[in-house]
């Protein structure tokens, strides 16, 4: 076999050995585009199909939603459970209620309830108790004095003491009426002189009762004369201090005055007994007029009005400046109710509940107008509108936990 013949079978032999390849090649192009081809028709109905589960979804997402909001609007409640809650509703009617005088003020110190405490002696300052913004009670010692003045008359009382009970053991048999009298007056005297330098009558008793000479040193205490807080304290130790000058000024915080500033023709429309609703840092206090002064403040051109008001948290001081509604003698016809039947709503808005049916209570947003003494008035309602005027929190809460469950489905 020659080399020719040899090419030539090598060559059939190569194209035998590709032909194979080649049809696998061609045969697996056409399952590929097959495959794409079924591939993306799958794609495309799940896609479809997914499109229609995401409508499903979404259709059940807003059923969900419509069932989610379908909150409760109104509250049922049983006779039991309005008579246990103690909920009284009323058809409101129109009624005549007192105008509002708007007028600034400023806190002051309520004088009935204040004392200073001054020595009546020259004395010296020896010890010192109680300081500036301390509580005190009633008989409280506050300081210690010393003063010769008081240590004379500490002596005298001892010497007229002893006196007094020699001349009273001898008795009237004895003693002549006038000695004996004498002897009485001189020491009741004496007593009466160290309680007016300062001593209470305990103090005098007991120094009378040691029968110590040596306790005559003129040494005594001031004490407090009333409950409540030091609001000055105006010493130093070891200071001599004249009769009349205050040391201390002690006062009952828990009740303040309040001075409004009113014009003449306003003050003529007030009286004692008004109420009065005072705004101070961003809170409320309720009060009432106790005096009108009669003299016009000359920087001012205004008159005074003079309002009381519990403090009882100490939340106000002296010196605040405050805004106060104060009722007038004025009145015209309004929608009132009592205050606590006027609640937030959640979004902050003011409402009521107005009863529809028997036990059955819907809030109604209105409009707060303005407070007076222990009633709101309200606009946005009809006269005749039942409304809950006692027992408004119990509903309102009743309503939110309705609402709670509704949610929880």
């Amino acid at each position: 076999m020659n080399i020719s013949t040899l090419k030539i079978l090598l060559l059939l032999g190569f194209l035998a050995t590709a032909t194979p390849v080649t049809a696998s090649s061609d045969h697996d192009d056409d399952h590929d585009d097959h495959g794409h081809e079924e591939s993306g028709q799958q794609q495309g109905e799940h896609e479809e199909a997914g499109h229609e589960d995401d409508g499903h979804e979404e259709d059940s997402h807003a059923r969900h939603g419509e069932a989610g909001h379908e909150e409760e609007t109104s509250v049922k409640l049983s006779a039991q459970q309005m008579q246990l809650a103690g909920i009284v509703s009323e058809a409101i009617q129109l009624s005549n209620v007192s105008d509002v005088i708007n007028a600034p003020g400023e806190v002051v110190l309520n004088a009935y309830k204040t004392a200073s405490v001054t020595p009546r002696v020259s004395a010296q300052v020896a010890k010192r108790y109680a300081k500036l913004g301390d509580v005190v009670s009633a008989g409280q010692p506050l300081l210690s004095l010393s003063s010769v003045e008081m240590a004379n008359a500490q002596g005298e009382l001892l010497v007229t003491e002893r006196e007094w009970q020699r001349v009273k053991k001898l008795g009237r048999k004895v003693v002549s009426a006038s000695r004996y009298t004498e002897a009485r007056v001189a020491h009741e005297q004496a007593k009466a002189r160290v309680l007016a330098f300062g001593m209470t009558t305990k103090q005098a008793e007991a120094l009378v009762k040691s029968g110590d000479a040596a306790k005559a040193n003129g040494t005594f205490q001031l004490l407090a004369p009333q409950d409540g807080t030091v609001i000055k304290d105006d010493f130093i130790l070891g200071e001599l201090i004249e009769p009349g000058r205050v040391l201390f000024v002690i006062s009952d915080e828990s009740v303040l005055w309040v001075e409004a500033k009113l014009t003449p023709s306003h003050a003529k429309l007030v009286s004692p007994g008004n109420t009065v609703l005072i705004t101070a840092e961003g809170k409320q206090f309720s009060g009432k007029v106790v005096q009108v002064h009669h003299a016009l403040d000359e920087s001012t051109r205004t008159l005074g009005v003079r309002v009381e008001f519990a403090n009882p948290d100490d939340e106000l001081h002296p010196g605040v400046f405050v805004q106060t509604k104060i009722s007038s003698n004025n009145t015209a016809p309004a929608l009132a109710i009592p205050v606590n039947a006027v609640l937030r709503s959640p979004d902050g808005d003011w409402m009521v509940f107005i009863e529809h049916e028997s036990g059955e209570f819907e809030p109604q947003e209105v409009e707060l107008v303005r407070t007076v003494g222990d009633v709101s008035v309200i606009e946005g309602l009809e006269a005749g509108t039942r409304v809950v005027t006692q027992g408004a929190f119990f509903v309102q809460s009743e309503l939110a936990k309705s609402g709670f469950e509704v949610h929880n489905h």
